[in-house]
């Protein structure tokens, strides 16, 4: 016999509170081990088709353990030292990037900005501010020798984790599978199977997107010469998981770069706004439909809400597991309205005479 309802309630909020406490005073230290998972989650199906063809579980961990080393071998020398180096410039140009555009609406609107008026006096605090704040954020950031430990405990513990989950998985799934409450097995399968499908469509075909937009972005920028080119790349493939902020983000960014830099050139200005604009093309023609699918389950808002409130609660590891667990409330959410649907609390009461009577 199933406990009763509220027992059961008791136990799920309990264990809902313990994951909320846990990630509320552990943040910082389940960090690597969040990472750690999320990346053995997206990579088991490559590890899943290298054992149909043939290698054992240990072979296809270790072949893929090799290529990712190899892989971030090549980011750090090449493009990691360049983001970072942009990055800063980017930071500390900024403020002439602002006197440049207050000068360009003076000589062209002298009525709108004259001088002490409010709006430059805005706009030079503005540029003052960003270089203030983000000279010294990077600098904390680089300075600091907890944070240098911490990035390099990060690059130790995630990939080991990585490993050893990413070889364990099956094993994991399997055992987590044996300890179901038996009554409500086939229910909660059913609902991981939702949760996972959902996942992958969006974490893993999201991802592959990003990282395609992303390198595409700055690889196109960079060649037609724009400064800077490889951080509003990075920036715009990192946001391209919610529609079109990707794009407008990264276009407003690199059209507004362009506009200094090229000014006079209107052709490089228009292959700066072309790129963006054959990404969204590629982005909602090709790659989305291919990589994602039509209906990933996961509503912009309802997201946005997600990232925002488990960030403020949470910091950065809220945010990582900010979709997942929206994927969830999301599925859980249709399930509970699937069930609302059959009760008789929807139904009514004539419903379920005209059933019995029939």
């Amino acid at each position: 016999m199933a406990l009763p309802i509220r027992e059961q309630l008791k136990y799920w909020g309990f264990a809902a509170v313990v994951v909320m406490v846990a990630l509320w005073f552990m943040g910082d230290v389940l960090l690597p081990f969040v990472l750690g998972g999320a990346i053995a989650y997206f990579l088991d199906p490559v590890a899943d088709r290298l054992e149909r063809i043939g290698m054992s579980r240990a072979l296809a961990t270790a072949l893929i353990t090799v290529i990712g080393i190899l892989i971030f071998v090549v980011f750090a020398l090449l493009v990691i030292p360049t983001l970072i180096n942009q990055a800063i410039s980017l930071v500390e140009i900024a403020p002439q990037l602002f006197r440049d555009f207050t000068g360009f609406l003076t000589a062209r609107f002298p009525a709108l900005l004259v001088e002490d008026s409010t709006l430059r006096t805005s706009l030079m605090s503005i540029g003052a501010t960003i270089q203030e704040r983000g000279g010294q954020l990077l600098e904390t950031a680089l300075a600091s020798f907890a944070s240098i430990l911490n990035v390099i405990v990060l690059f130790v513990i995630v990939p080991v984790v990585a490993v050893y989950l990413l070889l364990d998985w099956d094993r994991m799934v399997a055992s987590i599978d044996g300890l179901l409450p038996r009554d409500h097995a086939p229910t909660i399968r059913k609902l991981a199977a939702d949760i996972d499908e959902t996942l992958a469509s969006f974490i893993r075909g999201m991802g592959t997107v990003c990282l395609i937009l992303g390198t595409y972005y700055a690889i196109a920028l960079m060649l037609v010469g724009l400064q800077f080119g490889l951080v509003v790349g990075f920036v715009a493939g990192l946001v391209t998981f919610i529609p079109y902020l990707g794009a407008l983000l990264g276009g407003a960014l690199a059209i507004g770069l362009a506009l200094f830099q090229f000014w006079g050139d209107w052709v490089s200005i228009g292959l700066v706004g072309g790129i963006f604009v054959l990404g969204q093309v590629i982005e909602g023609n090709v790659l989305t439909p291919k990589l994602v699918g039509g209906s990933v389950g996961l509503h912009p808002v309802w997201l946005i809400l997600a990232l925002s409130v488990f960030g403020s609660l949470f910091g950065f590891v809220g945010m990582l597991v900010a979709v997942p667990v929206a994927a969830a409330l999301g599925v859980l959410a249709r399930f509970g309205v699937d069930q609302y649907r059959d009760s008789l609390l929807y139904q009514g009461t004539d419903r379920a005479d005209d059933t019995d009577d029939g």
